[in-house]
């Protein structure tokens, strides 16, 4: 298959045309051009506009399709007809500005209008056509008449631009593009006389960012045309896609070229392009390219299966940049369109112009003089030949000129203004309105009332380059517009809808807008309501993953060997929570909350503390109440029978001390009880260990008092001395007034203080008081349980001696239970969490104190109580204890 392509590309050039003879006598013109003489439309004016066209055209020849659906296509020069409407976009800004009095008076603005066939030859011999040719071809040579250049508007691709840019930045010529470029195309490689009508590439690539992310596709294929406009939009546009979490299925480059051999480069295109494409797990895929390379892929679509739209794995969103333009030739009119139907496509903003659609209705094909584009226009866009064309005997249809272009389908010709032909109207009005600052600073200046077209004739191109810098207007639109510091003509991009019908046209819907100059996070605006998709998708928005949505609970887990789009769902580990579809790890839950069953959400969490409302809270402040009272009973009954024989035995006062001390024990444990306070948990803990440790020391002065009367008994000793209320007193006070000095250091140092503790149990807030100095606790405790492991040792070994008044036994026994509950108190204490610690030490205190107030006083008291007649000196000293 050979394919040759020509492409025009929009050039506007300001030229002034005094009548200069030509220099020809001087110098022999070439007799043949070595390209091919391109299309023109020339109009003359006291200043003229040229410029190039964007018109793209297929020859196809030397192609077979005997054996293929396609055998019936016409073998002839195609043109993309749509972009005819940039040659009538320029015709029509040029008559309104030759219309309007304001603008240039009493100048008239002619254009011309070449094309380039988007070949870098014809590229450079058509603007240096545009530069020293009026009628022939004399490359650098003034002939025929001599022409003034004032300006340049053109391409649309980036290419062709800067193919431009190479002859006319040697003249100083202002160059003004309407496409849309990188940012980074914009600068370095261009000179400062090169502008741009367009909007800038960045603005499409956030909106295509956000178009992904509205919808949630995360799986997407892409097709970039193989040059280096494509290769830039890679890029760029891959790390913004990976940022945001977006991984691309393929990447396949389309040709730009036109020229290929059927045989052989086809079936290559074939396989790299339509089965990748057709095999692809993607419902979404981006186009970026030149209208050429669209009609290309569309092409290679159409070869591979022409019937692809049936397909039901071609279930697929497409979207276009704003390059293609969903322009066809005539040659594909016939082709099915609906495997575009829902496609997504971004286009320059534009407004509707006043008149231009009138405009538009009245071009006759005869009407027009000079202009060598509308023949071929007219015949390809209505499918119909002049009268004097060689090839109506092969064609039905003869062009009458009454054809209207309302009638044709929008692939093939639009009458709404389309972005482009908005940024060539615009280019127009911005060299006219520079121009005609240019007049009134002139005349400012000279205060010259007429003759101004005798002062622009004297005008050098590089001369306007200041104005359009500045240049600040409103077009007929309303719009304001003007340059900004990197010459950039400052516009947004609309988000459109492609809607397809059975009868082969299309219509084009505006679904939403890329707008720079609004505050961030609001560039992108979409209406998903009017979007009307594929009736594959059931009028829903397609899904493209390469992995269904990992669904709360769970979160993705990359697959090995893999892109990170493509991933396994793994609920959640313990403790941790995923809350919304698709994410990337699982987290916890704040500090206040715990997981849901599902692992899904956070559950704010219960406050716990050991309360006096609660069973537990008050079963223990029941029993230590009720051990109080009994202590009271047994303390008011010693002080009641406080001069009997049993009372009076081992030291009466320190009984009184050891019974006060036990009721002060059990009080004090209610300080244990309730939510924690500042107060409470300053004081529980040293109020607790003094006054255990006072009982204890009171248990071990009466047990070393059994032991220093049975030493006193022996004969000669010296510890008849020590017997009395001498050494228990010391013992006492001695062994409290250690307690008291470390928690007096203890509360000095690191008090206790309220905490809260949100780590412990999950779903629960644990109120409660932190120690301060843990090491100063556990001192506290060591000293509490050496003095306990004192009593007992000494108790034990005075357990059997032969003494009337002995009370080691029932201290033993008292002492043995007080070690067993603290020593079981350190293990249970550790292994409990939030107010069942608190309960496990309120119970030790209790079980401590009742073994003591049991062991030691319930002997006496059933003495005193029930056997009063044994409480008599005679009796005890008759009784074995």
């Amino acid at each position: 298959m050979h394919v040759a392509v020509k492409m025009l590309k929009l050039v506007v050039l300001l030229l002034l045309l005094p009548p200069v003879a030509c220099k020809a006598e001087t110098t022999k013109c070439p007799m043949k051009d070595p390209l091919p003489v391109p299309h023109e439309w020339y109009q003359p004016g006291d200043l003229l506009i040229g410029g190039i066209a964007s018109q793209i055209g297929y020859h196809l020849h030397e192609i077979d399709f005997s054996q293929h659906p396609a055998q019936e296509l016409y073998k002839g020069p195609y043109m993309a007809t749509k972009f005819h409407q940039h040659v009538l976009a320029l015709v029509f800004a040029v008559k309104e500005t030759n219309k309007n009095p304001r603008i240039l008076p009493n100048v008239t603005l002619g254009f011309h209008v070449c094309d380039s066939y988007n070949d870098m030859r014809m590229t450079y011999r058509t603007t240096l056509d545009l530069l020293y040719k009026l009628h022939r071809y004399f490359p650098n040579y003034e002939c025929d008449a001599h022409k003034n250049l004032i300006a340049v508007i053109g391409g649309i691709s980036s290419d062709i631009s800067l193919q431009i840019s190479n002859i006319l930045s040697l003249y100083k010529v202002p160059q003004l593009s309407y496409g849309s470029f990188a940012p980074e195309k914009r600068r370095g490689k261009q000179s400062p006389f090169f502008y741009h009508a367009g909007p800038n590439e960045a603005y499409q690539n956030t909106g295509i960012i956000r178009l992904l992310l509205h919808f949630q596709w995360k799986w997407v294929g892409l097709f970039a045309v193989d040059n280096n406009s494509g290769e830039h939009f890679l890029k760029v546009l891959e790390p913004l896609l990976s940022q945001n979490g977006i991984c691309l299925d393929f990447i396949h480059r389309v040709p730009n070229e036109y020229h290929w051999n059927f045989s052989d480069d086809i079936k290559d295109l074939l396989l790299d392009i339509y089965i990748p494409f057709r095999d692809s797990k993607a419902n979404t895929f981006m186009f970026y390219g030149e209208p050429t390379a669209f009609m290309a892929f569309n092409i290679f679509m159409f070869l591979a299966n022409p019937q692809f739209k049936e397909i039901t794995s071609f279930r697929k969103v497409c979207i276009m940049t704003a390059q293609v333009d969903f322009a066809l030739t005539s040659l594909q009119r016939a082709w099915d369109f609906q495997f575009f139907q829902g496609t997504i496509f971004f286009t320059i903003q534009s407004n509707e112009v006043l008149g231009f659609q009138s405009f538009l209705k009245e071009i006759k094909p005869y009407g027009e003089e000079g202009n060598g584009f509308l023949k071929d226009f007219w015949e390809q866009a209505f499918d119909c030949v002049y009268s004097n064309s060689e090839e109506l005997m092969n064609i039905n249809e003869r062009c009458t000129g009454e054809e209207r272009l309302e009638s044709l389908p929008g692939h093939l010709f639009e009458l709404h203004m389309t972005g482009h032909s908005h940024s060539i109207y615009n280019a127009v009005h911005a060299v006219a309105n520079a121009l005609h600052a240019i007049h009134t600073s002139r005349s400012n200046h000279r205060a010259i009332d007429d003759g101004q077209g005798v002062e622009l004739h004297n005008l050098h191109s590089w001369q306007v380059h200041p104005f359009l810098q500045g240049i600040s207007f409103n077009n007929s639109g309303g719009e304001s517009l003007s340059f900004n510091d990197e010459r950039e003509m400052e516009a947004g991009l609309d988000v459109m809808n492609l809607i397809t019908f059975p009868n082969k046209s299309v219509y084009r819907v505006k679904i939403g807008r890329v707008n720079p100059n609004v505050p961030e996070g609001q560039e992108f605006i979409i209406d998903e309501k009017m979007i009307v998709w594929q009736t594959s998708f059931n009028q829903i928005s397609a899904h493209s993953l390469c992995s269904d949505y990992c669904n709360p609970g769970s979160h993705k887990k990359i697959k090995e060997g893999e892109k990170f789009c493509c991933y396994d769902c793994v609920p959640c580990p313990k403790g941790k929570i995923s809350s919304q579809k698709d994410m990337d790890d699982c987290m916890k839950c704040p500090s206040d909350q715990y997981p849901t069953e599902n692992q899904d959400g956070c559950i704010p969490k219960r406050i716990s503390f050991l309360s006096f409302e609660e069973p537990l809270g008050i079963s223990l402040a029941s029993i230590a109440v009720s051990l109080a009272v009994i202590t009271t009973i047994v303390l008011g009954t010693f002080i009641k029978y406080r001069d009997t024989p049993i009372v009076k035995a081992n030291n009466r006062d320190i009984t009184y001390i050891l019974l006060m001390a036990l009721l002060l024990c059990f009080l004090s444990s209610l300080m244990f009880l309730g939510q924690p306070g500042k107060v409470t948990c300053f004081l529980q803990q040293s109020v607790f260990s003094i006054i255990f440790s006072l009982a204890v020391s009171c248990v071990l002065a009466k047990t070393i008092t059994v032991v220093a009367a049975f030493m006193a008994t022996r004969p000669g000793t010296s510890m008849r001395k020590w017997v009395g209320k001498r050494l228990t007193t010391c013992v006492v006070l001695a062994c409290s007034l250690i307690q008291a000095s470390i928690c007096v250091a203890w509360l000095a140092i690191s008090p206790p203080f309220p905490d809260v503790d949100t780590l412990s149990l999950t779903e629960e807030i644990i109120l409660e008081c932190n120690e301060g100095s843990v090491l100063m606790f556990y001192i506290v405790l060591g000293y509490m349980g050496l003095l306990s492991t004192i009593s007992l040792t000494v108790a034990f070994l005075a357990r059997k001696l032969p003494d009337t008044f002995n009370e080691a036994k029932f201290i033993t026994f008292s002492m043995l239970i007080f070690c067993s509950v603290w020593l079981s108190f350190v293990p249970t204490y550790l292994s409990t969490k939030g107010k069942y610690m608190v309960a496990v030490e309120i119970f030790s205190i209790l079980a401590s104190g009742a073994g003591l107030l049991g062991c030691i006083f319930s002997p006496k008291c059933y003495i005193i109580i029930l056997r009063p007649e044994l409480n008599t000196r005679d009796k005890l000293t008759r009784r074995k204890y």
